[in-house]
C-alpha cells in the first residue's frame, strides 16, 4: 500500500488506536506500510503521538467551540478535528493555514465531505480567537480538572500528583511529561570505556553528553537516526537503557562471583547491566515467563559478549528451586508506568485506579516468592517505574511489616544511587527534578 499523504497515514494510525491498538505499534504498522520520506515519517509521529497525548485538550476545545461535544462527533470525524486542533495549537512550523487547508481535505477523502465545512468553520474560529489574544481552551477552578484538562492527563493521575507534590510542581511534572523522550545510554565497560565511545559518536557527528551521578550514562543531543547503525553498536560496546534504570543495578552492587536473580529480567536492559557490573564473573539468572522477550534478552547478552547470563523462561512466582541460592535478586516488576508516560502516548488513558489495585496485588506475590530465592544475609532491590505510593512504599511497607527479618538498607554514600535517597532509604525519582524517568527503588537486606 502506498499512502503518500503524511496526514492520511497519521489519520489511519490513529483510528487504529482508537480501536484498541497500541500507539506504537498502530504507528509501525502504518509506517512499514506506507512510502514516506524521513521528514513525512517525523511529522506522521509527531502527529499521532502527539494527538493521542493531547487528547482530553483537544476534546475540551471541540466541546467548547463545536455544536456538537466531541463524543457525539462520528469517531473518525473527531479524529480529523483533533489532527487539525493539534496542528494550530501545538505544531509552531505548520502554517494555521496549511493545518485548516489539509485537515479539510482530509474530511473529504474520508467520507465526510458534507461536513468538511463544520470543520472548516471550527478550526477557523480556534485561529481568530487565538489571534485576538483569547484563550480558546476555557479551564474549570478545581486544581485536577483544570491541570487535567489543560495538559491532558485524567483527573486521577493529576489528583495524585497533587498529592504528593503540590500545584505548581504537579504542573511542572505534567510539562515534562508532554515533551518527547531522550534516549540515553549505557557503555559497557568490559568493552570499552566510555571517553572511547564519546569520541567515536562525535566524529560519526552525534552530539551525546554525561549524566551526572552515572558513571556509565551518556545522552543524546538531537537527531540520531537508525540506533544500529552508530559507532559501537554491533561491537557491544553500549545499549539504550535511561538513566534512572541504570541506578537499579547500580544499587543491587552485585559482585564477583556472586549468584544473581532477575526476576522480570525482559527484554534485559538491567540482567546485562548486572553482568557488566560484577565483571561477567558469577551467574546471572534472566526468568521471565515470556520466551519471546526473553530472546530480546539473549540477543542483548551476544551482543555485549557477556557470559555469565543463564536463561530461565518461567513466572517467578513458581520458581521453588531457587530457594536459597541468590547472594541478590532484583524484583524490577510490573507496574503502570506512571513515571514513563512520556514514552508511552496511550498509556495515561489505558491505566485506571483498578489496574493499579490489581497491578499492586501482583507486585506483593512477585515479593512474597522473590524474597524466598534470597540467602540469609542477602540483598534483594524492589524497583518500578511507577510514582505511585500503592505500587512502591505501600507494597514495602506492607511487605516489612509481615517480614520482620527484613529490612530497608539505604545505598553506600559512594553509590551513584545515594543522591536520590529520601527518608527512611526510599529512591525515588522524580523526572522534572531530575530529568530522567520516573523510578522507585528500595534495597532489602534479609537478616
Amino acid at each position: 500500500m502506498n499512502l503518500p499523504n503524511p496526514r492520511q497515514v497519521a489519520f489511519l494510525a490513529l483510528r487504529d488506536v482508537r480501536r484498541g491498538a497500541f500507539a506504537d505499534v498502530g504507528l509501525d504498522r502504518v509506517l512499514r506500510s506506507s512510502n514516506l520520506n524521513d521528514a513525512d515519517r517525523r511529522l506522521v509521529t509527531e502527529l499521532l503521538y502527539g494527538s493521542v497525548r493531547r487528547q482530553r485538550t483537544l476534546d475540551a476545545i471541540i466541546d467548547q467551540l463545536g455544536k456538537k461535544k466531541a463524543s457525539q462527533q462520528p469517531p473518525d470525524l473527531r479524529t480529523i478535528l483533533h489532527l487539525g486542533l493539534y496542528q494550530l495549537r501545538y505544531l509552531n512550523h505548520i502554517p494555521d493555514s496549511a493545518a485548516v487547508n489539509t485537515t479539510v481535505q482530509l474530511a473529504k477523502e474520508n467520507g465526510f465531505s458534507g461536513l468538511s465545512g463544520v470543520v472548516n468553520g471550527l478550526l477557523r474560529q480556534y485561529i481568530r480567537l487565538a489571534a485576538n489574544s483569547v484563550e480558546p481552551l476555557q479551564l474549570p477552578e478545581n486544581p485536577a480538572e483544570k491541570l487535567g484538562i489543560l495538559h491532558s492527563y485524567p483527573d486521577w493521575i493529576v489528583q495524585l500528583w497533587l498529592e504528593q507534590l503540590g500545584e505548581a510542581e504537579t504542573e511542572q511534572l505534567c510539562e515534562w511529561m508532554n515533551q518527547p523522550p531522550t534516549i540515553d545510554l549505557r557503555i559497557n565497560p568490559l568493552r570499552t570505556s566510555i571517553e572511547e565511545v564519546e569520541t567515536a559518536l562525535k566524529s560519526a557527528g552525534i552530539l551525546v553528553k554525561r549524566i551526572p551521578h552515572l558513571p556509565q550514562a551518556l545522552r543524546f543531543i538531537g537527531n540520531t537516526g537508525a540506533i544500529q547503525n552508530l559507532p559501537g553498536f554491533s561491537e557491544g560496546w553500549w545499549m539504550v537503557q535511561d538513566s534512572s534504570a541504570q541506578m537499579v543495578a547500580h544499587l543491587l552492587d552485585p559482585q564477583p562471583g556472586e549468584v544473581i536473580i532477575d526476576a522480570c529480567a525482559a527484554p534485559g536492559g538491567k540482567t546485562t547491566h548486572i553482568a557488566e557490573l560484577m565483571k561477567d564473573d558469577g551467574k546471572v539468572w534472566g526468568c521471565d515467563r515470556t520466551s519471546s522477550r526473553l530472546k530480546k534478552l539473549q540477543q542483548n547478552a551476544q551482543r555485549l559478549n557477556l557470559k555469565s547470563i543463564q536463561i530461565c523462561t518461567g513466572d517467578s512466582r513458581n520458581l521453588p528451586q531457587f530457594t536459597n541460592t541468590a547472594d541478590r535478586v532484583l524484583l524490577d516488576v510490573p507496574c503502570s508506568g506512571l513515571g514513563t508516560l512520556h514514552r508511552h502516548a496511550d498509556a495515561r488513558w489505558r491505566q485506571t485506579p483498578e489496574t493499579v489495585r490489581e497491578l499492586s496485588t501482583l507486585q506483593s506475590e512477585f515479593l512474597a516468592h522473590g524474597e524466598t530465592f534470597v540467602k540469609c544475609g542477602g540483598i534483594l532491590v524492589y524497583s518500578t517505574c511507577t510514582l505511585h505510593p500503592q505500587e512502591n512504599e505501600n507494597v514495602i511497607q506492607t511487605f516489612l511489616d509481615s517480614h520482620p527479618n527484613w529490612q530497608i538498607e539505604p545505598p553506600d554514600p559512594s553509590s551513584p544511587a545515594a543522591a536520590f535517597t529520601i527518608s527512611d532509604g526510599w529512591i525515588k525519582v522524580w523526572p522534572h527534578r531530575h530529568i530522567m524517568d520516573g523510578f522507585f527503588m528500595v534495597r532489602l537486606r534479609k537478616v
